[in-house]
């Protein structure tokens, strides 16, 4: 479950780019922040995720406070940012192995997930290539699959579809 209380977010200490949200999201429901550029949807999952500070309130995953326990709740959460920035030098297969690592995931579980995954993003055959050969939309599968393999309770996605083909975003929402 993710709880968001009371948040604020202010960049210049006049401008709200998040002003005093509240909403819970129960487990299993999808929720998705409409508005023009500017309006603070990214703003507002970065705070959620714990890249970005807060002034006021709290985001809660699972009963975790981002503030007050924030690798406790970042165990429980995978964010998904709309540019696919990752570590260019390693390979697919070192980057989804570094993810697992970090979230502690076993490695019976990374295999089959990995395996899961390469599969169907159509990814086996790159996984072995360093992501700067990549394309845009590999790249964002490739982050996909590294969000994906600690199974989060909570996704936090910022345009996850920008890059994907046709096919990887049907099975995106599938995933879903």
């Amino acid at each position: 479950m993710l709880e968001i209380k009371n948040l604020s977010k202010s960049y210049d200490g006049v401008k709200q780019a998040c002003d005093d949200i509240n909403l819970t999201i129960e487990n299993g429901d999808i929720y998705g922040f409409i508005g023009h550029n500017g309006a603070g949807k990214t703003t507002l999952l970065k705070s959620i995720a714990g890249i970005i500070d807060f002034e006021k309130g709290d985001a809660l995953v699972d009963g975790h406070s981002i503030k007050r326990e924030p690798m406790e709740a970042k165990m429980d959460m995978a964010y998904i940012p709309d540019n696919p920035d990752v570590y260019e030098s390693l390979t697919g297969m070192q980057y989804v192995d570094f993810m697992a690592d970090v979230f502690n995931v076993e490695d019976e579980k990374r295999k089959t997930l990995l395996n899961k995954y390469a599969d169907m993003f159509e990814m086996n055959d790159v996984m072995g290539n360093p992501i700067q050969s990549y394309s845009h939309g590999m790249k964002q599968k490739i982050v996909i699959m590294g969000a994906l393999i600690h199974e989060p309770k909570v996704m936090l996605l910022d345009e996850p579809f920008v890059g994907l083909d046709p096919k990887a975003s049907y099975l995106l929402k599938e995933v879903f």
